[in-house]
Order: C-alpha cells, then structure tokens, then sequence
C-alpha cells in the first residue's frame, strides 16, 4: 500500500489533488485550529475510509504536520496492513493496561512526519474500551506530540464504536463510496452522528470513475462538502 501512498508526493496527480482538496476544507471548516483530533468513519465496510484517513496524514505530513494515526478499528483495524508493520501490540493492548507511569510508543512509519497506534489484538469489548476512561487518559497523554491525530473508526449504522469516539475529536469526516453507498445508509449514519452531536466537517465520495482520463481510479476521487 505504501505505493500507492507515495503518489501523493506527487503535488500536480490526481490523488494528491484530491487529498489537499480534503485537508483544505477541513482547515477552512474550522478556521480556529480546532482541527487537531480528526475522525474519519463511513456507512459500512468496504467503502475505503482506512486508505483515505493514510492518505488525509500524509498530506497533512507534506505540510509540515507531525500527525499520528491512532486506528480505533478494533474489529477489523487495516492501518497495519496499508503501512507494513506489527499489530502485535496497539491501541486494545494499552487499553487493557494500567497506564501510570507509561510511555506510550507509537510507530514510526516509512511516511516522514506520519506516526501510527495501530488496532492490536482484537478484544470482546470493542466498544467498552473506546468508552474507558483509559481512552481519554490516553488521548490526553497523546495530544501535545502531535500536530493533528487521526481517528481511523468503524462504520457507524449497526456498531456503536465511532458514536463513541465522536466524544473525544474536534469533527468527523463520512466516506462513502461510488454506487455502493445508499442514500437510506448515508441518512441512517448522519442521523446517528447527529444524536450524539457530533461535528460533521463533510462527506467524502470515494472510488468515482476518472472519466476525464479514460480510466478508473481504483482508490478515488473525492468532493467534499457539508
């Protein structure tokens, strides 16, 4: 995955286009700098929010930021997979650990600037942990490392793991996909993000036809708005 992460050293291609475009609005959508703690969720599996949240760190990397990842996918986390390295040990692990005392480490990645707490071990209670008191603890000891975190989060319709995390970030950033995402779904997520009151920065539209160059981009071409 690093590959195709690479592209976006590449400020004039499409994906690095498409991604500042991203980090742009987001920085406009909260024009305080209130834009530290960013999550990013979807509808349902599948629709590429984990690709997309590597993408928004490295731009944001490209910039001058020092970002983490911090990938809250306790059931199905993929940020491991896309930058090569251990889920042996992440954020489920710390979380079931007394943190007095500790010096969090997160991952270094082959990204300058980007930094990574992977998922770890997959727990019995995703949703418990992200709820914890730990978690806050934990975010608390994290933030004044970094310029922006990143919160990599499951979908929401049928899970309650981003509703919960929604507590914890300055605004929260939809992914959906290109004739697989539905309207009723995209309703549904909104409706739950918004009974908890969640700040949505915008939605994402992710792998649209690049029809201008005669090719289908298998990642995406997004649009932004809220």
């Amino acid at each position: 995955m690093l590959e195709e992460l690479n592209m976006l050293s590449n400020p004039k291609s499409r994906v690095a286009e498409a991604v500042k475009t991203i980090r742009t609005n987001l920085e406009f959508s909260l024009v305080n700098g209130g834009e530290k703690k960013i999550m990013l969720t979807s509808t349902e599996p599948g629709e590429g929010k984990s690709f997309i949240a590597a993408s928004l760190a490295q731009s944001y990397a490209l910039s001058g930021k020092k970002v983490l990842i911090i990938d809250c996918d306790l059931r199905r986390g993929r940020q491991y997979e896309i930058f090569g390295v251990s889920n042996g040990k992440g954020l489920s692990n710390i979380l079931i650990s007394d943190l007095s005392g500790v010096k969090i480490e997160t991952i270094k990645t082959k990204l300058k600037g980007v930094y990574l707490l992977p998922s770890g071990t997959v727990p019995p209670n995703p949703s418990e942990l992200l709820e914890s008191k730990r978690m806050g603890k934990l975010i608390d000891m994290l933030e004044n490392n970094y310029d922006i975190i990143i919160f990599d989060c499951p979908p929401v319709v049928g899970l309650s793991d981003a509703l919960v995390v929604t507590k914890y970030v300055s605004t929260t950033v939809i992914v959906t996909a290109y004739k697989q995402t539905s309207e009723d779904m995209l309703k549904k997520t909104v409706k739950a993000l918004e009974g908890v009151n969640a700040h949505i920065a915008g939605v994402i539209l992710n792998k649209v036809p690049a029809t201008k160059n005669g090719y289908y981009n298998k990642y995406y071409d997004a649009y932004y708005g809220g």
